[in-house]
């Protein structure tokens, strides 16, 4: 009897634009999580401020990259092609976002993967930052003139997939979540919002608020997925 392929979780952290950044075992217990609910999480480690050379746009390639090989690899990995489940945090949920709506952004040219398809099957959004502009403006000033090209607030249009996206009232950033998901939703995107009153940038992280809204917010994921019917 041939084993049943299961759905994979592939996680990318947030505060990664920053010299000194986040890595990926600030979703470590996250992934620790829907592992022991039968999925296949990945704290994906992809480029970040710590590299030299670094440009927020290699991050975007990177999440393609990880997508097109946990697709083609799913075989070995026992995982469903087509329960591609990726979780974006602030700037992960940027390049998570750009990943699937800047279709020409890739830098694969040392090996042919560009047939497997790089747009997951259900995205996870935590405090999305998607104005490319002020990015680039606070952190990477010599991408000023390609901003809006790789800015998700200044591209509308219909390409996400399936999306449950979480953000806290107080959070800096929870006015431009609110216009970008109003505008993409307007365009025909799928996307269910979870907001928190009176709660900041980052409230899901594991150690806050005793962790109250870290099991909150898991709950509410495993929940969408069933719904969902990707586990």
């Amino acid at each position: 009897m041939k084993a049943k392929r299961q759905t994979s979780y592939s996680i990318f952290n947030g505060g990664s634009f920053k010299k000194n950044p986040k890595t990926p075992v600030q979703f470590q217990h996250q992934a620790d999580y829907f592992s022991s609910k039968g999925m296949v999480a990945i704290c994906v480690e992809y480029r970040n401020g710590s590299d030299e050379g670094f440009l927020p746009p290699q991050a975007i390639y990177d999440v393609k990259s990880a997508i097109r090989w946990v697709r083609g690899n799913s075989s070995d990995l026992g995982v469903d092609p087509n329960k591609i489940v990726v979780c974006g945090s602030s700037a992960g949920a940027y390049i998570a976002v750009s990943s699937i709506m800047f279709d020409d952004l890739y830098d694969e040219h040392e090996y042919n993967n560009q047939g497997t398809n790089h747009v997951p099957n259900v995205l996870i959004v935590f405090s999305g930052v998607m104005d490319g502009v002020d990015i680039m403006r606070r952190r990477y000033p010599e991408l000023l003139e390609k901003a809006m090209e790789i800015s998700p607030i200044h591209n509308i249009k219909n390409c996400l997939p399936q999306t449950l996206w979480f953000c806290g009232t107080s959070d800096i950033d929870y006015e431009h979540n609110k216009a970008f998901i109003k505008l993409m939703k307007q365009e025909g995107n799928d996307i269910t919002v979870k907001t928190f009153e009176g709660i900041e940038h980052g409230f899901f992280n594991y150690g806050r608020h005793q962790n109250e809204y870290f099991h909150i917010t898991e709950y509410e994921i495993e929940k969408y997925l069933h719904s969902l019917q990707i586990i």
